[in-house]
C-alpha cells in the first residue's frame, strides 16, 4: 500500500473500493450528517458511486483529494484501522483549495483530526506546492472551528452554500 503520509499514530492513502463498507459507515455517522450533510450514501452501490466521483476523480483531475486517515495499530500495514479522512479540495466556489476532515465518533476527541489536518496541510504546501489554504465550517461546529484556528487559519469572512447554508470561510 502506498501511503501518502505518515505521522506518529496515522496514516494517509488514497480510498480503493474496498473501503466502500467504511464509506457507508463514516457518512452517516452523526457528525457528518449534522455539519456536512447527507451525501444519500446508504449501500455498496452509492458507495463506489461517491468515491468514484468524489476521491477518485480528484485523484486524476488534482492529483490530490480525500484520503483515509488510518490509525497505526503496530507494525504491520494489515494491522491499521480505518478511522476518518482527510485531504485537500478544489471546489468551485472557492477561490483557492480547502482542507476537508471528518473522523467516526469513537476517535473525536484524541487529537487525531489535529494531527492528520497539520501534516496534511504541510504535504499540500510542501509536496503539493500550494500556499493558500481555505477552510470551511458551519458556524455551529465548534471542534471545527478549533480546530482550524489551532492549524494556524483565520476566520475571513461568511459565504453561503449551494443549498443557501451559511458558512465560515477561514484560510490562512
Amino acid at each position: 500500500m502506498k501511503y501518502i503520509l505518515e505521522t506518529e499514530r496515522l496514516r494517509l492513502r488514497e480510498f480503493t473500493y474496498d473501503d466502500c463498507d467504511f464509506i457507508i459507515e463514516l457518512l452517516n455517522s452523526p457528525g457528518w450528517l449534522q455539519f456536512i450533510g447527507d451525501r444519500n450514501v446508504r449501500n455498496r452501490e452509492q458507495a463506489q458511486h461517491y468515491l468514484e466521483n468524489g476521491p477518485f476523480k480528484s485523484y486524476r483531475v488534482n492529483g490530490y483529494g480525500l484520503y483515509m486517515v488510518e490509525k497505526k495499530n503496530g507494525m504491520e500495514e494489515k494491522s491499521a484501522l480505518s478511522i476518518g479522512m482527510c485531504g485537500i479540495l478544489n471546489r468551485d466556489t472557492l477561490d483557492c483549495p480547502d482542507i476537508g476532515f471528518a473522523l467516526l465518533p469513537d476517535f473525536g476527541g484524541m487529537g487525531y483530526a489535529l494531527e492528520i489536518a497539520r501534516a496534511t496541510l504541510v504535504y499540500a504546501k510542501e509536496k503539493l506546492g500550494l500556499q493558500k489554504i481555505a477552510a470551511i465550517t458551519l458556524p455551529g461546529n465548534v471542534r471545527s472551528i478549533r480546530l482550524l484556528e489551532k492549524l494556524g487559519l483565520s476566520f475571513r469572512n461568511k459565504i453561503h452554500s449551494a443549498s443557501g447554508d451559511e458558512l465560515l470561510l477561514y484560510s490562512n
